[in-house]
């Protein structure tokens, strides 16, 4: 018998579309949210009139809906019109001015790119955006490097509607005041899923990722009530996942409340996105972090740069809060005879 004969059982898989598992993935109907995606609508609309729009910023804590009933509006505006650009880009994955303008015009259909200066990219954008009009959204906005992209697109793309999604509210106060005076955007904060809200939610998902019949109500009922403690439906989600796969690890064919106990205490290995979604950069400093986990942050900074890194000693700590509030380490401050000094800690087990 090998190895694998134990584990991989064809009969014994809970999960019918993996994909509907993953925080990206849009369903066909968003409940909850009509108010916000009607706001996030109006802003758009005078672009149908040929006038530019409202710029909007979305604000509000994590895994509450704000990226999707964005990326709703977004699709259901692809649907109703040719004549208007649309474009998503995620500040976390894309964080410069020019990887912003490749991931741009990548997505306008612009692909000759190579060697081209960043202003030159931004002055082909312009060109294909003023065609028509665009809509330009940036989520996780405030992991970006550096914001001179807003400054461009508002100087340059005529017709325009730009959303900023962040989850601080204080967010705009670190602009510049260039920025700030031509951005001027309305606010529209969402907030938290009542405990009914986040179990429609759930359940919803339930449809899209399992087999029927496959959860007990109170496995189901238990993953509910950690989710709305949370505020967090991506946390519910990595329960549902993982619940499963402990199921199935131990050979049954019914997901019970013990499977999503064991499920919640792996809840610390839970991450915003995945790694590889990470820069290049992030990711260095994550490897260097998994092998040198409770240093203190001077002590990783110079490990950083044994190792080849280039960035300075702000920036290197402005990426590891970043990483902290990705959940994939943990920043300690602690106090000793020669003052404060801040440790780090490794938090995903496998990064």
């Amino acid at each position: 018998m090998g190895v694998f004969d134990d584990v991989l059982k064809a009969d014994q898989t809970l999960i019918k579309n993996d994909a509907a598992l993953d925080y990206e993935f849009l369903p066909k109907i968003l409940p909850f949210r009509d108010g916000e995606q009607k706001y996030i609508a109006s802003c758009i609309a005078p672009l149908f009139r040929d006038t530019s729009g409202r710029n909007l910023m979305i604000h509000g804590p994590p895994g509450i809906g704000k990226t999707a009933a964005t990326r709703h509006v977004l699709r259901e505006l692809e649907e109703k019109t040719d004549n208007i650009e649309s474009v998503f880009v995620n500040c976390w994955r894309t964080n410069t001015s020019h990887k912003i303008a490749l991931d741009i015009c990548d997505q306008v259909g612009f692909k000759f790119t190579q060697n081209m200066r960043t202003p030159d990219l931004y002055k082909k954008i312009a060109e294909i955006v003023n065609k028509r009009a665009g809509v330009f959204v940036f989520d996780e906005i405030d992991k970006a490097e550096d914001y001179d992209f807003l400054y461009t697109i508002l100087e340059s793309v005529y017709k325009k509607t730009i959303i900023i999604i962040t989850n601080y509210k204080e967010f705009i106060i670190k602009l510049d005041e260039r920025i700030k005076s031509r951005l001027m955007p309305e606010h529209r904060e969402f907030g938290p899923y009542t405990e009914k809200q986040t179990g429609n939610i759930l359940q919803e998902r339930l449809k899209y990722a399992f087999f029927d019949n496959v959860w007990t109500e109170d496995a189901f009922n238990l993953v509910t009530e950690k989710a709305y403690s949370l505020k967090d439906i991506r946390q519910g989600i990595f329960l549902l996942k993982n619940s499963a796969l402990v199921c199935e690890d131990k050979g049954q064919k019914k997901i019970q409340k013990e499977h999503v106990e064991e499920a919640i205490k792996k809840l610390s290995n839970f991450a915003v996105m995945g790694s590889d979604e990470l820069d290049e950069d992030s990711q260095f400093i994550l490897e260097i972090i998994k092998k040198n986990s409770g240093k203190k942050i001077g002590d990783l900074f110079k490990l950083y740069e044994q190792e080849g890194g280039k960035q300075s000693y702000k920036t290197f700590q402005r990426k590891l809060k970043r990483l902290d509030e990705g959940k994939y380490l943990s920043l300690t401050k602690e106090t000793g005879a020669g003052g404060n000094t801040t440790i780090v800690n490794k938090k995903i087990t496998d990064f």
